[in-house]
């Protein structure tokens, strides 16, 4: 049975930024540690903007999606967790022992002394558009993500979206692309208001409160969308050579119900300041979970990462300090400091 499993002092089901630091500071507290990931790689939502530029990390530049998942999972790795991919855990249950018994949709089984869920908004799936066929589009110029900039150099593009991420593509295809018209239902936009403001003195047009109804094309390739005024009804043919369409991200969070999680508004897992569930042992962090004093950043989430860790170290080992040595003390560098050393001689 479960005495034949692997036992770990921590896993952490979730490989995004909030994982990936979390996996890297169990290190750092010499705990043994799984982490779990639904998709075949590291990254979490980040993975669906690789071309986003990233600006409010801590002590980084501008960082480019794609790099900032590769220097995360470089940091998580650090002190050799265990990964396991293509994990979509399915059932949460305990053993006589009272240690946390999961099992994955594939078979796979994972036991651990405690549980930190770093799921995001569950598992990602993006809102398609609501249009009849707007499918056979989608293997040529109708977008969901971004992946290469220069795809839409010199070209005529309209983005259906408001949120952060169809604000970051508009400011970011701007300078390169012939034209950027953004649709949106509403007049307010997600993001930081200097991204916004930078996208309304950019971009050649900002429809609001509009919706696009309908996709014009020969064969499989877009030419012209129809939008329409939501308040008026008034409708409009713009000629295009790409769509992009941003309308949010949707996650299934319902077998975190099924497990016993106090769940809040929009099925987000409620926590404590220590980031403690209402199940012992159990812990949330990054999108997943709320609390009053919640920022989400990603430089929040990393905090969050931190202090679920911290608990689950006082929960294993009561006697333990409350937070680890900063790096600059901590022993767990110091082989490694030297190893660095050693490589900047040569």
């Amino acid at each position: 049975m479960s005495d034949q499993l692997e036992l770990f002092d921590v896993t952490i089901i979730g490989g995004g930024p909030a994982g990936m630091y979390t996996a890297f500071y169990s290190g750092m507290r010499d705990l043994k540690t799984k982490v779990l990931e639904y998709n075949e790689s590291l990254g979490g939502k980040i993975l669906l903007y690789p071309e986003k530029v990233i600006w409010d990390v801590g002590g980084l530049p501008p960082t480019r999606g794609e790099q900032l998942i590769q220097q995360l999972e470089t940091q998580a790795k650090t002190f050799e967790p265990e990964i396991a991919l293509n994990q979509k855990i399915t059932s949460f249950e305990r053993d006589e022992h009272n240690h946390i018994l999961l099992t994955a949709e594939n078979g796979d089984r994972h036991l651990t002394k405690t549980l930190i869920l770093a799921m995001g908004h569950g598992i990602p799936v993006q809102r398609k558009l609501e249009i009849e066929h707007a499918d056979r589009y989608e293997v040529t110029n109708l977008y969901y993500t971004v992946q290469e900039l220069k795809t839409f150099a010199g070209k005529r593009v309209v983005i259906s979206g408001g949120g952060d991420s169809a604000v970051d593509w508009a400011n970011a295809l701007a300078p390169i692309a012939e034209s950027v018209t953004v649709v949106h239902r509403r007049d307010m936009f997600g993001g930081h208001e200097k991204n916004v403001a930078n996208m309304k003195a950019t971009c050649k047009r900002i429809l609001t409160p509009h919706e696009l109804t309908e996709l014009h094309g020969q064969g499989d390739k877009i030419d012209a969308v129809t939008i329409q005024n939501i308040e008026t009804g008034e409708k409009e043919r713009i000629e295009t050579d790409a769509v992009i369409v941003n309308h949010g991200m949707k996650g299934d969070l319902s077998v975190l119900s099924e497990w016993g999680l106090k769940q809040g508004e929009w099925g987000l897992i409620e926590v404590n300041e220590k980031m403690e569930t209402n199940l012992p042992g159990v812990y949330a962090v990054g999108d997943l979970c709320t609390h009053k004093s919640k920022v989400r950043l990603i430089a929040g989430t990393f905090v969050d990462g931190v202090n679920a860790l911290n608990s689950a170290k006082l929960y294993i080992e009561p006697e333990a300090e409350k937070v680890a040595y900063v790096s600059s003390h901590n022993e767990r560098f110091k082989e490694k400091n030297k190893e660095l050393q050693t490589a900047g001689a040569r």
